[in-house]
């Protein structure tokens, strides 16, 4: 999985419209920002945002091959890095506060480590977990309902995944709900972040040791400052 001479690595970012940037009207969401950091630092690794909107689980299984598998830069070479930021979507409830997950925990979990089974066989692997919402503003388009405790319970099952895969993760829920303000970070939609949210999160990543030295890089802790 190795680049051929001086060629920089390949990072594949597979997702939904986080990974997409949805909200970030200032510097295109997460991933775009930190892909312009990466962009800017010689032989950093070459970022690849392939974010859909409303992607669940199932639908990021279906496609990451095909998606992952095209992008090497060079004859017979594939991305040697993926990051995977998806769940939020199937922990929405259908149609009422109490109604019935698009896919349930125990399912979510089953999937997940399915996936990651397959996909460590073939690239580096990196998990990113879920943000919290505005449940005030519920439902989102008059029949999702996203719920904290059950997007909690979610990341919850992504991080034993991880820990059974030996597949390096980041939570990001409870950080996020930590900080002072965070509310102001989401879209009035009630489940994107804004420009905030997604600076808040380019901020965690790029202090992120198993990716920044997978990259080979050393963490940047400094020159972002959280924005007031």
């Amino acid at each position: 999985m190795s680049g051929a001479g001086n060629a920089p690595k390949q990072l594949v970012v597979l997702g939904d419209s986080g990974v997409h940037g949805w909200g970030d009207r200032e510097g295109g969401g997460w991933c775009q920002r930190l892909r312009l950091e990466w962009m800017n630092l010689p032989l950093a690794p070459v970022i690849y945002p392939l974010g859909i909107r409303g992607d669940g689980l199932e639908r990021v299984a279906a496609r990451w091959r095909a998606e992952w598998s095209c992008r090497g830069e060079l004859r017979r070479q594939r991305p040697q890095g993926l990051l995977l930021s998806v769940g939020l979507n199937d922990a929405a409830r259908i149609g009422r506060f109490d109604g019935r997950p698009q896919l349930d925990v125990d399912a979510f979990a089953f999937g997940l480590g399915q996936l990651l089974s397959e996909m460590r066989t073939e690239v580096q692997v990196f998990v990113l977990g879920l943000t919290p919402v505005d449940e005030e503003v519920m439902p989102f388009a008059n029949c999702l309902w996203y719920r904290n405790d059950q997007i909690h319970a979610t990341e919850l099952a992504m991080a034993e995944q991880c820990r059974d895969a030996d597949v390096p993760f980041m939570a990001l829920h409870e950080g996020m709900q930590q900080e002072p303000g965070w509310l102001g970070w989401v879209e009035p939609d009630g489940i994107h972040l804004n420009a905030d949210g997604h600076h808040w999160i380019h901020h965690q990543i790029r202090q992120w040791p198993a990716l920044t030295e997978w990259a080979g890089m050393s963490p940047n802790i400094t020159n972002t400052p959280m924005r007031l």
